[in-house]
């Protein structure tokens, strides 16, 4: 126990005190801020251009609905005629419409066209074919002699409550919240996975072509210097995450509270306002703030945890396994490719199933890739926020944990073997005459 402690010891400090993982520890946090900045910025930035479309109505029946938003402004060109209308928009404006003449209005809304020197906005398109849409569609009832605001007083919007037999109501929100929990989960442990993984097979690899491992392999039995390297790399990235997760809250903590980003923007749109609406806003804004604490009150939180917890170590440390064994078995970094498609396989089924089986969390499934145990550290966990039965956690569970056993038992037997080879590069037949010694 003394010499696992010690290979702990000294690949967590190797680790942290390498300068990569320092300058990435630090920079890495800036990095998502600033990123996350650059693209509100960009997208505060897109929405304060305004477009001037202009429009030439030759049936004088679409000009009305034409008004200017916060994003877009309309002229009207029609007395200028088309092929004017289309060299000053050339030279003056972002693009321009044109609506025929048409008595028929089937005919006349398959004729309108849009003019711009570059490749309009698909939300602009959308926006106008909106608009066209709806007063065409006014235009018809009114051919038809119906009545209007009768037949618009008859729409109505449906906004259905769900809720359980024991009583327990959800909304929207709440799923989101949940798909959001299980996503960022599942994701971490593959992003965990693949890094640190990653880094177990390089530590290997870069010990044995040095010829260090000689030295190491004498005084410490492989079945320790593999768990060692594990356990070490998996503190040294934990404590990664953590660094990360507090100095990214600080940072944007800072950015929020210096810039007043909320603020400002909250402050502009309420000051034009006037009480009755400001204070409907208000009231919107506390109920929609109690609907979000009540959805996140209702998430299995501390099934979430100890879940997260136990799939967290367990997908790791299998998944790690196989990598030192991997590492142990080639001598660069290059002849691990033909293993590395088989172990990243369940990881790419796992991410792509866990994401579709939200939709039906409680399917055939989700439920069988939730039990398999290469892929249940993810599926499970994305699956465990919309509420799964104990035992399903469970069996999960102890199938990942006498997963765990077998692979760590075969990858020590690999590792055993292949951490003294040199010169070889081994075939998936060798690495089965492996196990049998």
């Amino acid at each position: 126990m003394d010499k696992l402690k010690l290979i702990i010891k000294r690949e967590f400090l190797a680790k942290v005190k390498n300068k990569s993982f320092i300058i990435l520890t630090i920079l890495s946090p800036l990095l998502m801020v600033g990123l996350f900045s650059l693209i509100v910025f960009l997208n505060e930035k897109n929405s304060e251009e305004i477009r001037t479309v202009a429009f030439v109505d030759e049936s004088h029946q679409l000009a009305s609905i034409f008004d200017n938003s916060e994003s877009t402004k309309y002229i009207d060109l029609t007395a200028l005629g088309l092929e004017e209308a289309r060299a000053k928009t050339k030279e003056f404006y972002y693009g321009l419409l044109y609506i025929p003449q048409n008595d028929s209005l089937v005919d006349l809304s398959r004729g309108i066209s849009f003019f711009s020197e570059d490749t309009p906005s698909l939300n602009l398109l959308s926006e106008i074919e909106n608009k066209l849409e709806k007063k065409i569609r006014d235009l018809k009832i009114e051919q038809l002699h119906f009545d209007i605001d009768k037949i618009k007083a008859t729409e109505t919007n449906v906004d259905i409550v769900t809720e359980n037999f024991s009583g327990e109501k959800s909304s929207k929100i709440g799923s989101l919240l949940r798909m959001a929990a299980g996503g960022g989960f599942g994701y971490l442990i593959f992003m965990f996975i693949i890094i640190y993984g990653t880094s177990v097979m390089r530590s290997v690899i870069e010990e044995k072509t040095s010829r260090i491992i000689e030295v190491i392999i004498s005084s410490v039995k492989p079945f320790q210097l593999m768990l060692g390297k594990i356990l070490g790399n998996a503190l040294a990235g934990v404590l990664q995450f953590v660094i990360w997760a507090i100095s990214a809250g600080l940072i944007l903590t800072a950015i929020t509270y210096i810039f007043g980003i909320e603020a400002a923007s909250s402050g502009s749109a309420m000051s034009k306002m006037n009480p009755e609406m400001l204070q409907q806003v208000q009231e919107t804004s506390t109920n929609d703030l109690q609907l979000v604490l009540q959805e996140i009150k209702n998430l299995p939180i501390l099934t979430m945890f100890f879940s997260f917890i136990i799939y967290f170590l367990g997908g790791y440390l299998i998944y790690s396994s196989i990598y030192a064994a991997i590492g142990a078995a080639v001598d660069s970094e290059t002849d691990t490719q033909q293993f590395m498609m088989p172990v990243l396989m369940p990881l790419i089924i796992a991410i792509y199933v866990g994401f579709s089986v939200i939709e039906n969390p409680h399917g055939p499934i989700a439920l069988g890739f939730s039990l398999f145990p290469l892929t249940s550290p993810i599926v499970m966990l994305m699956r465990i926020p919309f509420g799964v039965p104990w035992w399903q956690i469970v069996l999960s569970m102890f199938l990942l944990i006498i997963t765990f056993i077998a692979i760590v038992w075969f990858a020590a037997k690999i590792y055993r073997v292949g951490i003294l080879m040199y010169g070889k590069k081994p075939s998936y037949k060798e690495l089965y005459k492996w196990l049998k010694y």
